[in-house]
């Protein structure tokens, strides 16, 4: 089912020949603007297209036709309360006047991964942020794209840091990048009114300063450079995280290029209240595939392994079916590597736990661990009863492939949502894979604290004498 857009009509026109219209006549008065070549990285307006439709085209007009597949579409939140996670529709598609457009849910499911995620339609059902900017996109790139889109909340240091990581990990040559923001908004009912009311041309040189000062940090990818000055002067740039975030997440190609800069009082000339409207493009670093270990054939494989192992295992049948899986002509050769794996096992209803059993080292190959932990998660985590038959239809299985561990020198050096752990100390010891402290949206002392305690120590015994070692995961489920 579509989520339908709520804006066409007010935000910008309900008919797609106006839509078509609308966007020729911008073209057709719009100089050719050679500064930025095949940019991977766009920097839009979002309001209403009688304010900033022709400033966004500036650099949507680049991308036309530039064969992306995938849009990944940051933008903030000015209806709802969103902290320390990123929304993504529950939907599997959204919809303009111009047609539908799919979720890349298999994206998205990989970004749950790695990072905090929350599915909530109604959040992007009333944000005009993202809805603003499927139509354009949709007249440039034509219907051969999926759309990743993320409403960001504000952040925490570590929370920030997980989606840096996560992002920068799934990106790809065929993904374009656009962030959603408005500059500086200036008014009473803004709060914002460091030059007076007064409403001349001299305000709007004043804002233009500070905004001026912003998109130069930005074109620089100086990420804590541009915070100090959101702090310091307070200026109103709506879209502050998603920029943040994206400057944090990658390397630059090619800077930023300012295509227009102009305001929602540029024709009235009323500069007593005014929004201000930025159009940018720019070229990051990422290039080829996204980081991954196993191929989706190779997933397919290990998935349908675990599930049938687990089903032979709980109906009587034991696991003798792939007791000795090397033998089989049909196993892809990278299940075939020896690495360590975690078989976990989820309610699909509720979501919660129902096993998870793992080993860590590289000690025989990938799906010979694989049936093993399969069997031992369903029938043998001492946290739990047996799996039954008739659980069987609910359960999710999820593997996780694990790189070997490599110890590190402190705990100080483990990046969460990148870093599987573990952690040794008085002959006790305790692991967790890379997904569990941003499903449970921990920071990294709560983490920490959080192995200990699984170790079967103090919460405060990671701070002294304690061993760590780093591992990284392929995870994917059903």
């Amino acid at each position: 089912m579509a989520l339908e857009s709520t804006i066409a009509g007010t935000w910008y026109p309900a008919d797609a020949q106006e839509i078509r219209a609308l966007a020729e006549s911008w073209e057709s008065h719009t100089p050719p603007d050679g500064k930025v070549e095949k940019p991977n990285v766009l920097l839009l307006p979002h309001a209403g297209w009688a304010y900033s439709g022709e400033t966004a085209w500036r650099a949507v007009r680049l991308v036309r036709g530039a064969g992306f597949k995938r849009v990944v579409l940051l933008a903030p939140s000015h209806h709802a309360w969103v902290e320390n996670r990123l929304v993504v529709p529950e939907s599997g598609a959204v919809s303009t006047p111009l047609g539908e457009i799919k979720i890349d849910r298999e994206w998205i499911d990989r970004l749950a991964l790695i990072a905090p995620v929350s599915r909530k339609d109604r959040v992007h059902a009333v944000e005009h942020a993202v809805q603003i900017e499927y139509p354009l996109l949709q007249f440039a790139l034509g219907g051969g794209f999926a759309i990743a889109p993320i409403v960001v909340g504000t952040f925490g240091a570590d929370q920030m840091a997980m989606c840096v990581r996560a992002l920068s990990r799934l990106m790809d040559a065929e993904t374009l990048l656009v962030i959603s923001s408005d500059f500086t908004h200036y008014g009473d009912d803004f709060s914002y009114t460091p030059y007076g009311t007064d409403g001349g041309e001299a305000v709007r040189a004043k804002v233009a300063v500070v905004d001026d000062e912003a998109f130069t940090l930005i074109s620089k990818g100086d990420a804590d450079g541009f915070a100090a000055l959101m702090q310091r002067t307070g200026a109103t740039i709506c879209g502050r995280i998603p920029i943040e975030l994206a400057l944090r997440a990658f390397q630059w190609k090619a800077p930023f290029t300012r295509l227009a800069y102009t305001t929602s009082s540029d024709k009235g000339r009323d500069f007593s209240r005014f929004v201000c409207y930025v159009a940018a493009a720019g070229r990051a670093e990422w290039s080829g595939e996204p980081e991954a270990v196993l191929n989706a054939e190779v997933r397919a494989f290990l998935l349908r392994v675990a599930r049938e192992t687990i089903e032979n295992a709980v109906c009587g049948g034991g696991t003798r079916r792939f007791a000795q899986p090397t033998a089989s002509k049909h196993i892809p050769p990278a299940a075939l590597h020896k690495m360590g794996v975690f078989v976990t096992l989820k309610d699909r209803r509720t979501d919660a736990l129902r096993g998870c059993i793992g080993e860590i080292l590289p000690r025989r190959s990938l799906v010979e661990a694989v049936v093993g932990r399969a069997v031992d998660a369903a029938l043998h985590d001492p946290r739990f009863l047996p799996v039954t038959g008739n659980e069987l239809a609910s359960l999710r299985i999820e593997i996780s492939a694990l790189t070997p561990p490599t110890p590190v020198a402190s705990w100080r050096e483990i990046v969460l949502g990148r870093d599987g752990m573990t952690f040794e100390k008085n002959g006790r010891f305790a692991v967790f894979l890379p997904q569990v402290a941003p499903e449970q949206r921990w920071d990294l002392p709560s983490t920490l604290s959080h192995l200990a305690r699984k170790a079967g120590l103090p919460a405060d015994a990671w701070r002294d004498g304690a061993k760590f070692a780093t591992f990284r995961a392929e995870v994917f489920h059903e």
